[in-house]
C-alpha cells in the first residue's frame, strides 16, 4: 500500500510494475501521468525522463519509471533531477528490488512495499537440512529467471535462513549473500549465483 505522502516522489518495491502504473494512473487523477516502462532502463531512457521532467506544467506531473533492471549509467543520470525536480514535477520509481537501485539514488526518495508476486519462486527449502538432490532440483526449477528475479530470491533465502530456520549464517556464508548480489550486477548466470550460496547450506550441516 502507498503511505501517505504518495502524492510526493517516491520507490514503490514491487514485481508487479504495470500494475502498479495502472493504480498510480487512477489514484493520481486528474493529474498528468506519464509511464517510462521498460524491461531494462537504459541510458537513453534517462534521457527521456530528464527531457519530460523540463516540459513546464502548471499542475503537478507525475513520471513514473518501471523497469526490471536499471542500469547504473542511467541512475547516475537522474541523480540531478530526483535531488532537485523541476517545478510541479514529481517522480515515482518502481522497481521489483531495493537492490536493483543505487544507494544514491535509494536515499534520495522514501521507499514504499507495493504488491509482489514472490511466492511463484519456491522457497519451500528447509535450510537447515537441504541436500544436494534438493537444491539440484531447486536450480533447475529457477534455471531461466531474470536477474530481478534472481535478486530478489536472493533476498527471500536469506529471510528463510535467518528468520524461518533461525540459522546463524557463517562468515563465508554471510560474504556469498553479499558476492551474489555484486555477481548478478555483473550479469552473472542467475543459477550459478544462486548454487554459490545454497551449495554453502548443503556442506555447512
Amino acid at each position: 500500500m502507498l503511505a501517505h505522502d504518495s502524492r510526493k516522489s517516491h520507490i514503490i518495491i514491487s514485481t508487479e510494475i504495470e500494475k502498479e502504473f495502472e493504480k498510480l494512473e487512477a489514484k493520481l487523477k486528474p493529474n498528468r501521468v506519464v509511464g517510462f516502462l521498460r524491461e531494462k532502463f537504459l541510458i537513453e531512457d534517462a534521457k527521456a525522463v530528464i527531457a519530460e521532467a523540463y516540459i513546464s506544467e502548471s499542475q503537478t506531473k507525475y513520471i513514473v519509471l518501471g523497469a526490471e533492471e536499471f542500469n547504473s549509467v542511467s541512475q547516475n543520470s537522474l541523480l540531478k533531477v530526483l535531488e532537485e525536480p523541476p517545478r510541479n514535477i514529481e517522480f515515482i520509481i518502481i522497481s521489483p528490488t531495493k537492490s536493483n537501485l543505487l544507494p544514491t539514488v535509494r536515499s534520495r526518495l522514501p521507499i514504499h512495499k507495493g504488491e509482489s508476486s514472490h511466492e511463484i519462486v519456491s522457497l519451500d527449502l528447509n535450510l537447515a537440512r537441504v541436500d544436494y538432490a534438493q537444491i539440484f532440483a531447486f536450480l533447475k526449477e529457477n534455471s531461466r529467471i531474470k536477474k530481478s528475479e534472481a535478486k530478489a530470491l536472493v533476498e527471500a533465502i536469506y529471510h528463510r535462513a535467518t528468520v524461518v530456520d533461525m540459522l546463524i549464517l557463517s562468515s563465508s556464508q554471510l560474504e556469498n549473500f553479499d558476492k551474489a548480489y555484486r555477481l548478478l550486477e555483473l550479469n552473472s548466470r542467475p543459477q550459478s549465483v544462486l548454487a554459490l550460496i545454497l551449495m554453502s547450506f548443503a556442506r555447512e550441516r
